[in-house]
């Protein structure tokens, strides 16, 4: 591709960014608290973690105002100030079995060990307005959480609950769980090269855009692929982080961050080999922040490319080089948004070779315009 540099501009360029803070301005409101976006629009910026790759909710929501709430723009803030910061220490494998619990369904159970948990979702409500929310007062607002917390049983929970996986896993229908000594494939410093490992494909999905694994999820789920699961477990919680002691190098915990996991178990399929028994196939999914779509989106991609991986694809979903570089909502952007960069070498060019192949088809001389030259007759 040829590009071309642009002289001058820079007063335009100001202007433009004056104009964008004039629509972030304009209609005389209150700006918008950092602290307000965080904990009010939490999944939005959830899910601007997850596919940022860096938990911290307060950058999160400050990325989200600086960028309008454009979630593409604000997980580009988010890996751009994450490429400046200094690498202290690489964790061990994380269980989520350790996790504190908000939410915890199974589809594949009715009774699950430890119950099932709906916590905070919008799947059982209807999708209506509550007009009311638009002169929401202050002291109501507030005194929904106040009322909340009154009203809250204290009954004595377990630190943590057993996973369902495991209870399939004891009975022999699930296979043994991957090494968790393996080392991960880190795609923040190490480039995809196919055929790549289950670890780099997981990563990779981990940070990917939400609704391009949908899409591409959805589209298994309709047919193009063969991989109809069952939830086995859908859990989001805060996991412990635990971090090497810089002297002891014994782990410590260090804090806890906000995850969305999600395994789902797939139809067997039959063993040739001698003495096997045959056992349902598990795909994951785990992402920061709460976003369950995310999360069962990449579980079902998983058992799908763990599927094109043993073999040969049939379908896109199941297509490692397919999903993986057309997931990633930065590539993606970057790559379409560019086509605004001037492209006038390579448009000049396309233009004498369509005027010379109309002067060869009409017996016509061609002249080559200058590429200075104006389009006559024509508006911007």
């Amino acid at each position: 591709m040829g590009y071309v540099a642009i002289k001058g501009g820079e007063t335009a360029i100001r202007e433009a960014a004056r104009v964008l803070e004039f629509l972030r301005a304009q209609g005389g409101g209150a700006p918008l608290a950092v602290d307000a976006v965080r904990d009010q629009l939490h999944f939005l910026t959830g899910r601007v973690i997850g596919e940022g790759g860096l938990y911290d909710p307060d950058l999160a929501a400050l990325a989200l105002k600086q960028a309008a709430g454009d979630t593409l723009e604000a997980a580009f803030f988010l890996r751009a100030f994450r490429s400046t910061r200094a690498r202290l220490a690489v964790t061990d494998a994380h269980d989520g079995g350790g996790m504190r619990l908000v939410r915890r369904i199974s589809s594949a159970f009715k009774e699950i060990p430890g119950g099932q948990m709906l916590g905070p979702t919008p799947d059982y409500l209807q999708r209506l307005f509550r007009f009311e929310q638009l002169a929401e007062g202050r002291e109501a607002f507030q005194a929904l959480a106040r009322e909340w917390l009154h009203d809250l049983p204290s009954p004595d929970l377990p630190d943590s609950f057993p996973k369902v996986v495991d209870a399939l896993r004891a009975e022999g229908l699930l296979p043994a769980p991957p090494d968790a000594a393996a080392p991960a494939f880190d795609i923040t410093r190490d480039p995809l090269v196919f055929p790549v490992s289950r670890s780099a494909a997981l990563a990779t999905m981990s940070r990917a855009e939400t609704g391009s694994m949908l899409a591409i999820a959805y589209s298994n789920m309709r047919g193009y692929g063969d991989v109809h699961p069952t939830v086995a477990e859908l859990r989001v919680g805060y996991v412990p982080l635990m971090l090497p002691h810089p002297l002891t190098g014994e782990p410590v915990e260090a804090g806890e961050v906000l995850v969305t996991e999600c395994e789902v178990v797939a139809m067997y399929t039959p063993t040739e080999e001698p003495g096997a028994k045959p056992v349902f196939s598990l795909g994951y999914g785990a992402c920061f922040g709460h976003n369950e779509v995310k999360a069962i989106s990449m579980a079902i991609l998983d058992r799908s490319l763990q599927k094109g991986m043993a073999g040969t694809p049939d379908n896109p979903s199941e297509d490692p080089e397919f999903v993986l570089l057309h997931i990633d909502g930065v590539d993606s952007m970057g790559f379409c948004t560019h086509y605004k960069m001037p492209h006038y070498v390579t448009f000049q060019s396309d233009m004498d070779r369509l005027r010379a192949t109309r002067a060869r088809q009409t017996g016509q001389p061609h002249q080559a315009v200058p590429a200075e030259q104006p389009i006559s007759g024509g508006q911007a």
